[in-house]
Order: C-alpha cells, then structure tokens, then sequence
C-alpha cells in the first residue's frame, strides 16, 4: 500500500489550521506543513493562486493524494485516507 501524502497550506495564527494538523498527526500521519505567512512574498503568490483556483478563500487547504479539500473538514478527510 502506498503512502498517503498530506499537504497542508496553514497559517500559524489560525484555529482551523491547528485542528487539521493535529487530526492527521493524532491518526499517525506527518503532514507535509507549509505556513503561508512564514513563507516568502513569492510563495505567497503560488500558494493564493492555487488556492483560488480550487475557489479557497481560508485556510486551512488540504490536499491528500492530490485531493483537494478546503478548509477544515474531518468528514472529508476521512473519506479520502479511506480512499
């Protein structure tokens, strides 16, 4: 069975980015994490067109296997490691 990947675009300060955090890593999984205002001007601008291309307007986004989920979302975070 391969791997799961997790991506997570967070920001430090926010509530719901925590939470989805700590759900993947309460279910023995490392998030890849990549805080937006940690990153860089440019990244910044990467980060915000992917994100309004999936018609995200918060964080946190969640991408599993390539799967995109916005904001916090146990349910659909569920059914995707289910595969």
């Amino acid at each position: 069975m391969a791997a799961t990947t997790v991506i997570i675009y967070s920001l430090t300060t926010c509530g719901w980015s925590a939470k989805a955090k700590a759900f993947f890593r309460d279910r023995g999984l490392s998030p890849y994490v990549i805080e937006y205002d940690m990153a860089d001007a440019d990244l910044q601008r990467k980060l915000a067109a992917e994100m309004r291309e999936h018609g995200a307007e918060g964080f946190p986004f969640v991408k599993i296997d390539g799967h995109v989920v916005r904001g916090y979302s146990p349910a659909d975070y569920e059914r995707l490691l289910k595969g």
